[in-house]
C-alpha cells in the first residue's frame, strides 16, 4: 500500500482518487497510487517547517552521519531496490543497478558537506573591521521527481539539502511510487529525526500546492521542458528559489576519423539504453563527410540486434517504455517522420514480444533522411528512436547542434584533439561528450543543462547543490579595543 511519510510517521492518504501502477513489461497492475490533496501537502510542509527549527542547529558533521548510515543501507538493499525499479519503471536490471550507483554516489559526495559548505572571510577590510561570508540553510525544500529515474534523480538534491540543514518534501512520480517508499524506509532506519524528510504522493494538485505554498523556500524539478517552464515561472513568481531540468534532443556528431565500430556501439547504448527514456539519450546522429553510409549500416545493425523484453529476464538489453500511451505516442511520431520523408533503416513499431503481449514495447528505431525542417527533428520523442542526418563539415554539424531549441547534451566522435576542442568550445549545451555517448557528470560536478533544457541558475549535484540549498550571509564586524578595557 502506498502511503505518505509525514513528520516521522506513515500516513494513509485520504483522497478517494487513485491511479494504477502498472508493470510496463507485463501489463500487470502492481498497486495504486492514491492522490493526496493540498491539505495533505500542507501537513507535510508544516511538519518539515517544525523539524527545521531543530535540524538547522544540528552541527553539519553530525548531519552527515545519517548519510553515512544511508549509504550502507543503500548498498545492502541495492538488489531489492533495483528489482523494484525494473518492475515499475521498465528498465533492465543492469540499468536499475547503474541508477542506484549514481544515487549512492550523490550520497557519498554530500557526506563531504562539512568542507563544501564552508564560507570565507577577509581580515581588516578597513582598520579593525573584518568581513565573513557564512552559508545557512533555507528552510523547507521540495523535490518534484520524474518517473524515469525514481531513485537517482531525487538524490541529485535530497542528500545535499538535508546535509546543509534544510528539511525536505519529496513528491515522487505517481507512475513509480514504490521505489521512493523503499528509499524512505531506509532513510527512516538511519534514525533521521521525524520531519526532516517527508514524502507526499499525488499528481498535479500536489505540484500546484508546492508551487504556491508560502513555507516552501526552494523547488527542484526534473521533467519535460513544457512542465519545467511552468514550474519555474510559477514557483519563481511565488518568491521561491527554483531549479528545473527540462527535456532534450541530444545530437551526436560522427566524424570520418572516428573509430566506427566503437562509435556505433556507444551511440546505440546512448540512444536505446533505458528505452530512450532519459534526458541524456542521443536522438540525432549527424554524420560528416564520407562516414555517412558506413555509420548508417553500423548503427542499423546494432539497433536490429538489440534484445528487447522484460528487464528481469536474462540477456535482455532494452525494456519497454513506461505506458501504453507513451508507446502509442512514439509509434505516431515515427509514422509522422516517415510521412515527412524519413526512411526507416530499422522500424521498431508494434514489435509484438510473444512472452509479454500486454507489455508497452517499442523496439529500437533508426530513421534516415528525416528533414531537419520536420517538427519531429525538434521533438523530444523520449523513446528508442534515433534519426540520422548528414552534413559535409564539422562547422555545419555544430550549427545544427546550436540551432536546436534544447541544450542538454551534445557528443562528438573523433580521433582529433583539435576537432574535439573546437566542438566543446562552440557547442551551446550544458554537457559535452567526446567519444562518450552519455555524458552524465559525476556527482561532484553539476548536471549542467542549458537553453531550453534548463530553467534556473544553479544545477543539481556537487557544489551547485550546496549553493542552491544555502543562503549566503555576510557579516561585517568591528570590535574596538577601547571596549575591551571595561573588563
Amino acid at each position: 500500500m502506498i502511503a505518505n511519510y509525514v513528520g516521522g510517521q506513515w500516513m494513509k492518504i485520504e483522497g478517494p482518487e487513485a491511479l494504477p501502477v502498472v508493470n510496463p513489461a507485463t501489463g500487470e497492475e502492481l498497486g495504486r497510487t492514491p492522490l493526496s490533496s493540498g491539505v495533505e501537502l500542507d501537513a507535510a510542509v508544516t511538519a518539515a517547517a517544525a523539524a527545521f527549527r531543530d535540524w538547522r542547529r544540528v552541527p553539519v558533521v553530525e548531519r552527515v552521519q545519517y548519510l553515512f548510515k544511508l549509504k550502507a543501507l543503500l548498498e545492502d538493499q541495492l538488489d531489492t531496490l533495483a528489482a523494484t525499479i525494473t518492475r515499475e519503471c521498465g528498465k533492465t536490471l543492469a540499468e536499475s543497478r547503474g541508477e542506484l550507483r549514481r544515487a549512492i554516489e550523490n550520497v557519498e559526495v554530500a557526506c563531504g558537506t562539512p568542507t563544501l559548505v564552508q564560507g570565507y572571510n577577509s581580515e581588516d577590510i578597513a582598520v579593525g573591521i573584518d568581513e565573513i561570508m557564512i552559508r545557512q540553510p533555507l528552510g523547507v525544500c521540495a523535490i518534484i521527481a520524474p518517473f524515469n529515474f525514481p531513485a537517482m534523480i531525487p538524490f541529485w538534491f535530497l542528500p545535499y539539502a538535508i546535509a546543509c540543514g534544510n528539511t525536505v518534501v519529496v513528491k515522487p512520480s505517481e507512475k513509480v511510487p514504490f521505489t521512493m517508499q523503499l528509499l524512505m524506509q531506509l532513510i527512516e532506519r538511519t534514525g533521521l529525526p521525524g520531519g526532516v524528510v517527508n514524502v507526499v504522493n499525488g499528481g498535479r494538485e500536489v505540484v500546484d500546492a508546492i508551487l504556491e505554498h508560502a513555507q516552501i523556500r526552494a523547488v527542484s524539478f526534473v521533467g519535460s521542458s513544457a512542465v519545467a517552464r511552468h514550474v519555474y515561472a510559477r514557483a519563481a513568481a511565488s518568491g521561491k528559489r527554483v531549479q528545473c531540468q527540462g527535456g532534450a534532443k541530444n545530437p551526436v556528431v560522427v566524424l570520418p576519423d572516428a573509430d566506427l565500430e566503437s562509435a556505433a556501439e556507444i551511440v546505440a547504448d546512448s540512444a536505446f539504453g533505458c528505452a530512450g527514456q532519459r534526458c541524456l539519450a542521443s536522438s540525432l546522429a549527424i554524420t560528416v563527410g564520407e562516414v555517412r553510409r558506413p555509420f548508417a549500416d553500423a548503427i542499423g545493425e546494432k539497433a536490429s540486434g538489440r534484445v528487447t523484453g522484460y528487464g528481469l529476464d536474462e540477456g535482455v538489453q532494452m525494456g519497454p517504455v513506461i505506458s501504453g500511451e507513451s508507446a502509442a505516442r512514439i509509434d505516431t511520431l515515427i509514422t509522422q517522420a516517415v510521412s515527412d520523408g524519413a526512411r526507416t533503416v530499422v522500424d521498431g513499431r508494434r514489435p509484438g514480444i510473444a512472452a509479454y503481449p500486454r507489455g508497452y514495447f517499442v523496439k529500437p528505431t533508426v530513421l534516415d533522411r528525416l528533414p531537419l525542417s520536420s517538427p519531429i527533428a525538434q521533438t523530444e520523442i523520449f523513446g528508442p528512436v534515433l534519426s540520422l542526418h548528414h552534413v559535409e563539415t564539422l562547422e555545419e554539424a555544430i550549427a545544427v547542434v546550436n540551432e536546436g531549441v534544447y541544450g542538454n547534451q551534445a557528443s562528438l566522435f573523433t580521433s582529433s584533439g583539435a576537432h574535439a576542442r573546437q566542438f566543446r568550445y562552440d557547442a551551446e549545451v550544458g554537457n559535452v561528450g567526446i567519444n562518450v555517448g552519455v555524458a552524465a557528470p559525476m556527482a561532484f560536478f553539476p548536471f549542467s543543462g542549458a537553453r531550453g533544457s534548463f530553467f534556473g541558475d544553479l544545477h543539481g549535484q556537487g557544489r551547485d547543490a550546496i549553493e542552491f540549498f544555502t543562503q549566503e550571509k555576510v557579516v561585517v564586524e568591528r570590535w574596538p579595543r577601547t571596549w575591551s578595557r571595561r573588563f
